[in-house]
């Protein structure tokens, strides 16, 4: 290695920096850690010390949220307001000015709750500027404050089996709500107006808050909640442009609710959530005053919900997680650490085999196959002829059979629906308010949208059925109908389906029914929707099908864990394609068979393989058994364990991702494709950070013997390793 004689010049000024920051030890002594910066232990690899306390400051006139990493600061008084939110890992104040802590509008009037006015500039909210700030004319006023236990948003019966490990629910953390009482000058008197409680949660080990309120009408008349903001924000803007930029950075903050639909990735499935400019910002830099840093959690329509004395409103859940860092990787991974926490049944990850037939005798067959291979669910898919929509006891009588044969052999059994984008049910469904989504959408408000809903948890509850795939979920649609007996015209119509359609997932989820739905309801009681994929890709040549399945597994993982999306392996003809494209008759394409299950399982994903059988002759059989028995002996690393992207498939050189699950006894998992036709050698760096590991680890290649190696500084290590042509190498590492 060469001398660089140039570094050496940086060394006095180095002294000299030391000098200065030993210097100013004292005096950082006395800073609180939220300015100080990061917490000693990265909360990914161990979020244990990371407990969620509340304080009530009474001279401060302060209640703190605080975990270590995230702190929320709502001053009391003269009313109840958010003042400070801040990253403590990073150190960053997220707010510039104070907003109401929700707004109401009833009964055609705007309500703002809680909120401090009085802050003349915009752009940052200075601590001595606090004592000055007033009440906000016409709000809704605190009145008090209490802590409760941590809530369920839904009743979730696990299932054990197909979990790597237990999960705790609810979540565990701190809960507070906050009770406000109605303005004393308000357009209508005072006893015709609800109180308002606002929630708060803030979980342990995670820099993440959940909110919602609740409307609790006492008084004697029906109140109409028109609309409801359930969080507002004046966020920092997070970079300043005098004019609109075509591309803007985005805040380190992930806000979703569990009001969502309409796509199969978070970031476009969130209706209730906007970045707005903020029209009281006069002094920031954009000419038009447009920048983007007004944070609102509403629904675009609605609700307009009735609430009738001695009832109460509920808004969604607002979820908001506090990033660290513009790294994509940490940035998703605390995403995905955040959906293992607040909807831990998208954990339950069954091996699930599609059967393209319905008649009993072979779904017996598709039975006593998964059983003897170690499949964990039997879906009838569409194309089989199964009806969940029937209401024939005989054939109800029938399924029970059929799933009680299965679960005696460990096996649930279930089927496929299409609701969405079927047509509208009757007539009046025509009448619409909005474009439709897929097709005309029948309304869910309407007596046969609540038939359709109710026959299939009835249809599940008396079968024992375990697995319902919902194609075609609810995507947003409108409905104008004024004649439909549960809802009353546009504005509450997609509250209202929305409502119905959750309600159904939830109870579900309540009686252990796994749920795959091709759209973003995770928070809901969803357990799948589609990993990211072109159905006509199935149609492709089979060597082509290999390289991109990968590809969509990779990029489907960084917003998603890999038990949250399904893919699809087309055993039988799908989308057209041919011999060319399909694997049966299976023992004649044993490679690629293979293949697929070392691609989708060496991800820790399940895919819908999709066909009349899962074998045809013994040596199918102990392939498939082969690739059962890896995946659900590395079940706790390749489910639990989060992948770290390595490099992305391209048929040009090697791709890989790794598992790094730091509580688990395999503390990692690296899988390692070769897609040419010769062997590959490579020295490829593995980033062990996240599994937490430091110093030492055992690494075994290929379940071979564990050999001792040596991370850097960085946490990483190097291994020279050889993947066969046309084939892949799968690295264990353990303490």
């Amino acid at each position: 290695m060469q001398n660089h004689p140039v570094r050496f010049s940086f060394l006095p000024r180095l002294l000299a920096l030391l000098l200065v920051l030993a210097a100013a030890l004292p005096v950082l002594a006395d800073v609180p850690t939220a300015v100080v910066g990061r917490p000693s232990v990265d909360w990914m690899v161990n979020p244990a010390p990371y407990q969620a306390t509340v304080t009530e400051d009474s001279a401060r006139h302060e209640l703190i949220l605080d975990n270590g990493l995230a702190r929320r600061v709502i001053r009391l008084a003269p009313n109840a307001a958010t003042t400070d939110l801040v990253n403590r890992t990073s150190g960053e104040h997220l707010l510039r000015a104070v907003s109401p802590e929700a707004r109401v509008t009833l009964n055609g009037t705007d309500y703002p709750v809680g909120g401090l006015d009085g802050q003349n500039v915009q752009n940052y909210l200075k601590a001595d500027w606090l004592k000055d700030l007033h009440k906000s004319p016409g709000s809704y006023q605190f009145a008090g404050w209490q802590e409760l236990p941590m809530s369920e948003r839904l009743k979730w019966k696990k299932r054990p089996e197909w979990l790597a490990r237990d999960l705790p629910w609810p979540a565990p953390g701190k809960h507070v709500v906050m009770r406000y009482t109605p303005p004393a000058a308000a357009i209508a008197p005072r006893g015709d107006l609800p109180e308002i409680e606002i929630h708060y949660e803030l979980y342990h080990g995670i820099p993440l808050f959940s909110k919602w309120l609740v409307v609790n009408n006492r008084s004697a008349k029906t109140v109409r909640v028109d609309s409801f903001v359930a969080d507002e924000l004046r966020l920092a803007e997070v970079e300043s442009s005098v004019n609109s930029a075509p591309v803007t950075e985005r805040p380190n903050l992930w806000v979703e609710t569990d009001f969502a639909f309409n796509d199969m990735s978070a970031y476009y499935a969130q209706p209730g959530v906007e970045l707005k400019p903020d029209p009281d910002y006069a002094t920031q830099v954009h000419y038009s005053l447009q920048t983007p840093c007004l944070l609102r959690c509403k629904p675009p329509v609605g609700p307009a919900q009735d609430v009738a004395a001695g009832a109460t409103f509920e808004s969604f859940r607002v979820f908001e997680l506090l990033l660290d860092s513009a790294d994509r990787e940490r940035r998703t991974l605390a995403q995905r650490k955040m959906y293992r926490l607040i909807a831990p049944w998208t954990q339950e990850n069954p091996l699930m085999f599609h059967k393209v037939q319905s008649d009993p005798a072979t779904v017996r067959a598709a039975i006593d196959q998964a059983a003897e291979v170690g499949f964990e669910m039997v879906i009838l898919s569409f194309g089989s002829g199964f009806n969940f929509e029937s209401r024939d006891p005989t054939y109800w009588d029938t399924f029970k059979e059929l799933a009680d044969y299965g679960k005696a052999k460990g096996v649930a059994l279930g089927g496929y629906s299409l609701l969405a984008s079927r047509g509208a049910a009757n007539a009046k469904d025509n009448t619409q308010g909005s474009p439709p989504m897929y097709g005309l959408m029948p309304c869910l408000g309407t007596q046969w949208g609540r038939d359709y809903l109710q026959n299939i948890v009835d249809f599940s509850k008396y079968a024992g059925l375990g697995v319902f795939e919902n194609d075609g979920s609810y995507p947003g649609d409108l409905c104008a109908a004024t004649d439909h007996p549960f809802h009353q015209g546009r504005d509450d119509s997609q509250w209202v389906m929305w409502r119905a359609i959750t309600e159904q997932y939830k109870t579900l989820r309540g009686e252990g029914v796994f749920l795959n739905v091709p759209d973003w309801y995770f928070l809901t009681g969803s357990n799948k929707c589609g990993m990211g994929y072109r159905e006509t890709n199935w149609s492709l040549p089979r060597a082509e099908q290999e390289i991109i399945e990968r590809q969509n597994m990779y990029d489907g993982t960084w917003n998603k864990t890999q038990t949250m999306g399904w893919m699809f392996v087309p055993l039988s003809q799908y989308h057209g394609g041919g011999a060319a494209a399909t694997i049966e008759p299976l023992h004649q394409h044993l490679p690629h068979y293979e293949a697929r299950f070392a691609n989708l399982l060496g991800f820790g994903v399940q895919a819908c393989y999709r066909g009349p059988r899962l074998f045809d002759t013994e040596e199918t059989k102990a392939l498939v058994e082969k690739w059962v028995k890896f995946y659900k002996d590395h079940r706790q690393v390749l489910d639990q364990g989060d992948i770290i992207h390595l490099r992305r498939a391209n048929g040009l050189d090697w791709d890989g991702i790794l598992h790094a699950n730091p509580q688990g006894l395999e503390k990692g998992l690296a899988f390692f494709y070769n897609p040419l036709t010769e062997d590959l050698t490579r020295d490829i760096r593995i980033p062990l950070h996240y599994t937490g590991l430091t110093a030492q680890a055992q690494v075994t290649v290929d379940g071979g013997t564990p050999q001792p190696v040596t991370l850097d500084p960085s946490h990483t290590v190097t291994l020279t390793l050889t993947i066969p042509a046309q084939s892949r190498t799968w690295v264990v590492f353990t303490e």
